[in-house]
This record gives structure tokens, C-alpha cells and sequence, in this order.
């Protein structure tokens, strides 16, 4: 437990006294956010605004984890080390995308084959890892590891993992387009997978997850580095996270809900990310079969903005909705954990 604290602690000292580090950095080298130009045209006057605020973030969170081992009696585990490993390879893809939006002097950076080939080749490394070295169990889960527990083939779960990390990694991408809403979000979800996994590491016999305790060690680090973000990045944003921000963050939440056999509560822990993914998709397949809009801008947070509603207010109405989505994941868990407990 100490080593818990120990690691949230670190993390938003790292990420909220470092970011100001890399924003005099980013502004002294005129790295600055190109907005897209079908945008909301409230959003011209951010461009300019220091982007690749993620690179603090990643840092924070490798940074975190491997300290607050030191002088704990918690030892490293190879399922903390790949989720590390894993948010730092997909916060390395991010920061290609956003050097390359900056070299380019324009909104667009990897095109959409390369981006996506990158991503694709990070979460097979971690399903074959998750695999060889892990050892995980081969099994769609909800709560735990045998609900539903149905068995899938290796190659069946390979492919299973891969669309969960790349679909995680794009919908918080998609998410982060009002400042501090991704992060704040974030922050939320990613603390209920540290309590999860301290949970699951209390009631063992339960869950059977070894490492649990780890995995909410490392999943406190990503919420503590979030808030620690926050602070620069709450309205009006002084620094944004980019895509270097967002695609960590995204593939970490998924990676924590594979390592602790939660994968299906993903999608409600994290509900907002999914909401904002389902309103892009649908504006999408409404206008290229209908020729209509459904929303009068996709993803759903800016629909909201060109309703009329302020920018701080559709972000904190937004966060409200992403807490809500976190504590009715918690809340289904430890529904099927009294389940378990009566049976007992």
C-alpha cells in the first residue's frame, strides 16, 4: 500500500513540476498546436499553444513506478515492466505524429497506414509478451478471470488484445480535444484500475492475478501523472498532451484491463472514451450513407460546443460522466465479488 501512495505521490510531483520544464522548452523552440481548420472556430486562438506535453507524462509514469519500488518491499514484475514498457512504445508513436505536425507547419502527421501499422506492431509485442513471458489465461473476462471465462484459441486472444489496445489508444486520441478533458478523464479511469488491482491483489484466492498489486501500482503512476498534467493543462490550456499524451494513456488503460482480467469492464470504466468513439463512427457512416449529420460536429464534445455551451462547461460535465463511468465499473465488480463471497 505504501508503495501505491508512494508511486501516485511521485507521479504528480514529476509530471506537475516537469511539465512547466518542457512548456518553457516547447514555447523557447516554438513548438506549437496547428489546429485543425474545420474546427470550432473558437479553437483558432490556441493555435500557437505548446504541444507534446505528453513526453512529461510518460516520463512521470516510468519515472513513478521504478522509484517507489526503491525502499519498498514490493518487487518489479514483468506484467508492471510491460504495461511501462507498452505506455512509453505507444507515447513514442504519439510523439513521431506530433513532431512530424510540427516539421509540417500543418494539422496532419503520420498518415493513417503508417499510424495505424505502428500501433498494430506495438500491441502484437504485448499480446506475445503477455503470452511467452506472462503466461496470462487465454480467456474473455468481465470481472475476473472465469466470468464469463470462456476460452479462446491463442491466435483468437492475440487478435482479441490487439483490437482493445489500438481501439483504447485512438478513443482517448479522439477524446482529447478540449483542454484537460482527456486528462481529467483519464485520471479517472486509471485510478479505478489502481483500485481494482489492489483489490484483487487483497482477495487473491478470488481473482488469481499475482501481480496484481503491481499493476495498480503502475496504473496509480498513469493517474497521478494525469493530474499532475492537469495542472497546466486545465482551461484555458497553457500546454497540450498531443497525441505523445493520448496514445500512452489510451494503450495503458487497456493494458491494464488485459493484465487484470477485467477486459469487457474497460468499456464502461472508461464509457466516455467509448461515447466519444461511437459519435465519430456514427457521424461517419450517417454522412457517407445519408448524406446527413447526426451531430453538428464530431467527436460529441464538439457538438456540444457549437450547441452554445462553453467550453469549461461540456469539460466538466464530460469529467462528471467519465466519474460516473468509473464508479459503475467499481460497482459491478465488487457486485460480483459479494456474488462470490455468498456462494462462499
Amino acid at each position: 500500500m505504501i508503495a501505491i501512495f508512494t508511486a501516485g505521490g511521485l507521479a504528480i510531483l514529476v509530471s506537475g513540476f516537469g511539465t512547466p520544464i518542457l512548456l518553457r522548452w516547447l514555447t523557447r523552440n516554438r513548438i506549437g498546436q496547428h489546429i485543425r481548420e474545420d474546427g470550432p472556430a473558437t479553437h483558432a486562438q490556441k493555435a500557437g499553444t505548446p504541444t507534446m506535453g505528453g513526453i512529461a507524462m510518460v516520463l512521470s509514469i516510468a519515472g513513478a513506478y521504478l522509484l517507489a519500488h526503491i525502499g519498498t518491499s514490493e518487487p518489479l514484475s514483468s506484467s508492471g515492466l510491460l504495461v511501462v514498457g507498452t505506455i512509453v512504445a505507444s507515447g513514442g508513436i504519439g510523439f513521431m505524429d506530433d513532431w512530424l505536425k510540427v516539421r509540417r507547419q500543418r494539422s496532419l502527421g503520420l498518415n493513417k497506414r503508417a499510424k495505424i501499422t505502428l500501433q498494430l506492431a506495438v500491441a502484437l509485442g504485448f499480446a506475445f509478451i503477455a503470452l511467452d513471458v506472462i503466461h496470462v489465461k487465454t480467456v474473455l473476462s468481465f470481472t475476473r478471470y472465469n466470468v464469463p471465462g470462456v476460452h479462446m484459441a491463442s491466435w483468437v486472444w492475440v487478435i482479441w488484445v490487439v483490437f482493445i489496445l489500438v481501439a483504447s489508444s485512438n478513443a482517448v486520441n479522439l477524446t482529447d480535444g478540449l483542454d484537460g478533458l482527456a486528462a481529467g478523464s483519464a485520471a479517472f479511469a486509471a485510478t479505478g484500475f489502481a483500485l481494482i488491482g489492489y483489490w484483487e491483489y487483497r482477495h487473491f484466492g478470488i481473482y488469481m492475478v499475482r501481480p496484481a498489486l503491481d499493476l495498480g501500482l503502475a496504473a496509480i503512476a498513469l493517474g497521478g501523472s494525469c493530474l499532475g498534467f492537469l495542472w497546466w493543462n486545465a482551461a484555458p490550456a497553457r500546454i497540450f498532451m498531443g497525441d505523445t499524451g493520448s496514445l500512452a494513456i489510451g494503450s495503458g488503460l487497456a493494458a491494464f484491463s488485459i493484465l487484470l482480467n477485467v477486459q469487457l469492464l474497460l468499456p464502461i470504466i472508461g464509457g466516455l472514451f467509448v461515447i466519444e468513439t461511437i459519435s465519430v463512427a456514427a457521424q461517419v457512416v450517417s454522412f457517407r450513407c445519408f448524406h446527413k449529420r447526426i451531430f453538428r460536429m464530431a467527436p460529441l464534445h464538439h457538438h456540444f460546443e457549437l450547441l452554445g455551451w462553453p467550453e469549461t462547461t461540456v469539460i466538466v460535465r464530460f469529467w462528471m460522466i467519465a466519474a460516473l463511468c468509473t464508479a459503475l465499473g467499481l460497482g459491478i465488480l465488487y457486485a460480483d465479488f459479494l456474488g462470490v463471497r455468498s456462494l462462499g
